[in-house]
């Protein structure tokens, strides 16, 4: 099976020290893959190259066994079919919840249609259909995302993800800020939207929420120090990653 994400020999350069340092990874349809490491790993430097905000230094991005495209156009294109939930969601608090969901089209919309979305409601099924699919009440259409909980701005952020309709599903430790009730929560939702035919790759800061991944990938100092199996994985595996962290912060 042709992986969707192939990252090869990737190096991305840092002030004092690499923050990727020659990082392979392949993503399979269908696979849960869990990132650790301390601060300053390069979790985020590796989300940021697999959904193309950030080219490396050396080393090449393939998608779907292909070098990801120069052209800006279809570049665009690739990247549509890749979502990313960040820690810090990126809602926008003026706007309805419906208005944010649709957000998540306007790559495939284009300008017109995405000014069209701030004026009128736009495929209100589709949106009401991704709320209940997400245990929130499709009433909250209407609602300005400022008036929302937590728990409600974690699953609407997830809801305009899926509006994308992504095929790999990426996650900057989007539970990071959360208490534990809701941390499972958006995870046990994310394992499920992340199952086959998409993938999920989620950047996690707590190895005691691994039991639904399949593979974990444990970062170190911006290299690779293990990829296994989740069920492989060892409390000895976990100790030796996060020794010595000292001095790595502020890489990402």
């Amino acid at each position: 099976m042709t992986a969707l994400l192939t990252l090869e020999n990737i190096t991305v350069r840092g002030r004092c020290q690499p923050r990727l340092d020659g990082v392979n990874l392949q993503l399979r349809p269908g696979e849960r893959l869990a990132l650790l490491g301390p601060s300053g790993a390069g979790k985020s430097t590796l989300l940021a190259v697999a959904n193309g905000l950030l080219e490396p230094d050396q080393g090449q991005v393939l998608w779907h066994g292909e070098t990801r495209a120069s052209r800006a156009r279809a570049r665009r294109r690739q990247q549509r079919r890749i979502g990313t939930l960040w820690q810090d969601l990126r809602l926008i608090e003026e706007l309805t919840v419906q208005q944010n969901l649709n957000a998540g089209r306007l790559g495939a919309w284009g300008w017109p249609r995405a000014l069209l979305n701030l004026l009128v409601p736009l495929e209100t099924q589709a949106c009401r259909e991704l709320l209940l699919r997400l245990d929130l009440e499709p009433g909250l259409l209407v609602e300005p995302v400022a008036t929302l909980s937590g728990g409600q701005r974690q699953r609407v952020a997830l809801a305009r993800l899926l509006r994308q309709e992504p095929e790999l599903l990426l996650a900057d430790e989007p539970l990071a800020s959360l208490d534990p009730r809701l941390a499972d929560g958006l995870l046990a939702l994310l394992l499920r939207e992340g199952a086959a035919p998409r993938a999920l790759l989620l950047s996690l800061h707590r190895p005691d929420l691994l039991a639904g991944f399949d593979r974990v990938i444990g970062l170190r100092g911006g290299q690779v120090a293990f990829d296994m199996p989740r069920s492989a994985l060892t409390p000895a595996t976990l100790t030796d990653l996060y020794a010595d962290a000292k001095g790595a912060a502020g890489v990402g």
